[in-house]
């Protein structure tokens, strides 16, 4: 009796596995060059893992997403249609590190019975993921979880901007030598960049095309790294800073509301095996919504003079400054400056009227006035505003500085990422564009590509940047060595680099109000310009400062803010990065490095041949290290065959401005 029990259980399990491997099907895709493979697997649950070189990057994670009325997409789903595609194709952008990119990848789309589709796609650099609807659109899709898994290999360290709220993205990095050593439940924001310290190779989970939807956050789950989202805002009132930001105080128990087509933020995971390889990454751009705007001749990327970082303190100025002084005949000061620069724009930050009421202007500063004076003497003036006044008002404050001749708003004060807020991001940047207006978003969450879809977005803040220098040390040459890797790859950042002090960490101190310093040598500062991508860069220090160095002022006028193309020359995260970027006939090359000094070799062989070249170079002097306001300014020749080794003090940095002779 126990053997014919033992027979008819064996074959009980050999049937169920029998019936298992019928259900599961196994789909195979590719990069370009065949690196990169990736494998999905649809049975009881839709998974996905991805190989590089044959050896496993990311294990088997699933992925899935659950609807209001009990649907899950990615769990028992009945594949009724499969395609595979092949792209190649141009895409030029308005702004940013390259004038021309290609767009090449390998997709597979997967159609599903339940009225939803999952589409794959496969770069030479990553792989990346989306759910789309294929339901009517008026149909309505309420999404109340989501699972977006990454079971990453060989438990890799991870730099992690950690966070316990949905509110801020200019946050810290903490730094954990594996998965395994970050406590449950810790999340933070992403970009997140992950170390495979057995296979060394990097790769930093990220989104695209957000819309509509919440940002992802990662969250440690079950030993694995999972999406982590805002649930949908059912409370909202005024308050936080200034009570002009609007705080979520209740949320509902879903995500977001979308139409039936909806296709939602593709999920991705960016692999390198090199380092330099993160610092021209297109992904994000690549994978968002094409361009929206026919005419973009009036959008021009371009540095600013900028009074907010200083504190509006003018050393020579003939009149009462600070920013309790804040005039029409100040602003003009500025405008004056920029001219004789040929700096293309002037930044007016908080100040010139009532946060709430834009029609509400500071009587000592006739902005209209302001922006005439600009006109006049070709400098175009952007306007700080706060981004809750243009949501409720979005029409009313945008048509009245766009009548007045502002060429640009900063937007601040967004402190949110959830389903609500993300849309009125898109909904401000087309408002804008129909008004020739430029963008900077401040105070906002992590850039997802939309930039690409309205180029009139130059730049986003979205880390510690060198406003925090008034405060505290936090966004320091480590610091910036490390996001320059993972958060930069979502576009443009409103970094404001400039500082004129400069100061070693032994004898930095923040200073607020007054004048701050920054951490880092002199040297550091100015190759920010070029390694930063930052179509729009204010320049943080004032006017009087800038003018005490005129072979500093000559770089800071002439430097450009987007490029023809970019090639890295050496990188390590964490430590260091040299970039070569092109306008024209010149390159310029920026080098940074983080705490601890280095000597780098600067390789010329990606100039062209047979021909000679002037290099001015800014570099640190060994006395940097004690003093961080030291340089060295000097010319030289130079060919393609030329390798110059150049110091790096500790928080240091070079540029190097490359000219045919």
């Amino acid at each position: 009796m126990r053997k014919k029990n033992f027979f008819l259980l064996l074959v009980t399990l050999c049937l169920c596995i029998f019936a298992q491997a019928q259900m599961l099907s196994v789909y195979e895709l590719s990069s370009p060059n065949g690196q990169l493979v990736l494998t999905v697997e649809n049975g009881r649950v839709l998974q996905y893992s991805l190989s590089l070189e044959g050896r496993s990057v990311i294990h088997p994670s699933a992925i899935c997403m659950t609807m209001q009325n009990g649907n899950i997409w990615g769990k028992n789903g009945e594949v009724v249609g499969t395609s595979t595609s092949s792209t190649s194709e141009k895409v030029y952008p308005v702004a940013g590190n390259y004038r021309e990119l290609t767009d090449h990848y390998n997709e597979l789309s997967l159609k599903f019975k339940d009225g939803y589709s999952v589409i794959f796609r496969m770069y030479n650099e990553g792989m990346a993921y989306r759910f789309c609807g294929n339901l009517p659109e008026q149909d309505s899709l309420i999404v109340v979880d989501e699972e977006a898994s990454f079971n990453l290999a060989d438990d890799p360290a991870v730099i992690l901007p950690e966070t316990t709220n949905f509110t801020a993205w200019e946050l810290s990095n903490v730094l954990y030598e594996g998965i395994s050593k970050i406590e449950e439940h810790k999340y933070g924001i992403t970009p997140t960049l992950f170390t495979n310290k057995v296979q060394n190779v990097r790769v930093v989970v990220a989104e695209s095309d957000l819309n509509n939807y919440p940002g992802m956050y990662l969250r440690k789950e079950d030993g694995k790294m999972k999406g982590y989202w805002a649930t949908y805002p059912k409370t909202i009132e005024m308050g936080s800073w200034g009570n002009f930001i609007t705080v979520v105080k209740e949320r509902e128990n879903y995500l977001a509301r979308t139409a039936g087509n909806h296709a939602f933020p593709w999920r991705m995971a960016i692999v390198a095996k090199d380092d330099k390889e993160l610092l021209t990454n297109e992904m994000i751009y690549l994978l968002a919504k094409p361009q929206q705007i026919k005419d973009t001749d009036w959008i021009r990327p371009g540095k600013a003079t900028w009074e907010w970082w200083h504190c509006a303190i003018l050393e020579k100025a003939p009149f009462p400054s600070g920013h309790q002084n804040l005039s029409t005949q100040m602003y003009k000061y500025y405008i004056d400056f920029a001219s004789e620069n040929k700096i293309p724009y002037l930044l007016v930050d908080a100040g010139w009227s009532n946060v709430f009421n834009h029609a509400d202007l500071n009587k000592n500063i006739d902005i209209k006035e302001v922006i005439r004076y600009g006109k006049e003497k070709k400098v175009g003036v952007w306007l700080w505003t706060v981004a809750a006044t243009l949501f409720q008002h979005p029409h009313c404050y945008l048509d009245s500085i766009s009548k007045w001749g502002a060429v640009g708003v900063k937007i601040d004060f967004f402190d949110r990422d959830d389903a609500q807020i993300i849309p009125q991001y898109e909904n401000l940047a087309k408002a804008c564009a129909e008004r020739h207006l430029m963008v900077d978003f401040h105070g906002c969450s992590k850039p997802t590509g939309l930039h690409r879809a309205y180029p009139n977005i130059l730049s986003y803040e979205a880390m510690r940047c060198a406003e925090c220098f008034k405060w505290d040390t936090t966004s320091n040459p480590d610091y910036q060595l490390q996001c320059i890797f993972a958060r930069m790859l979502g576009g443009g950042i409103d970094y404001t680099p400039g500082s004129m002090r400069n100061s070693t960490l032994e004898k930095f101190k923040p200073i607020d109000p007054g004048l701050p310093s920054s951490l880092g040598t002199r040297s550091h500062e100015l190759a920010l310009f070029v390694v930063l991508s930052a179509p729009f860069a204010c320049l943080c220090d004032s006017p009087d400062e800038y003018r005490k160095y005129p072979d500093i002022l000559k770089y800071l006028a002439e430097v450009p803010t987007s490029w023809d193309q970019t090639i890295p020359l050496a990188a390590c995260v964490g430590e260091y990065a040299v970039l070569a970027k092109q306008k024209g006939n010149t390159w310029y090359i920026g080098g940074l490095n983080a705490w601890g000094e280095r000597t780098i070799q600067v390789d010329c062989s990606f100039l062209p041949q047979d021909k000679k070249y002037t290099i001015e170079i800014f570099q640190d002097k060994k006395r940097s290290n004690k003093n961080a306001n030291l340089y060295e300014h000097k010319i030289m020749d130079t060919d393609n065959k030329n390798i110059i080794e150049m110091f790096m003090a500790s928080g240091g940095g070079f540029v190097m401005v490359i000219r045919e002779k």
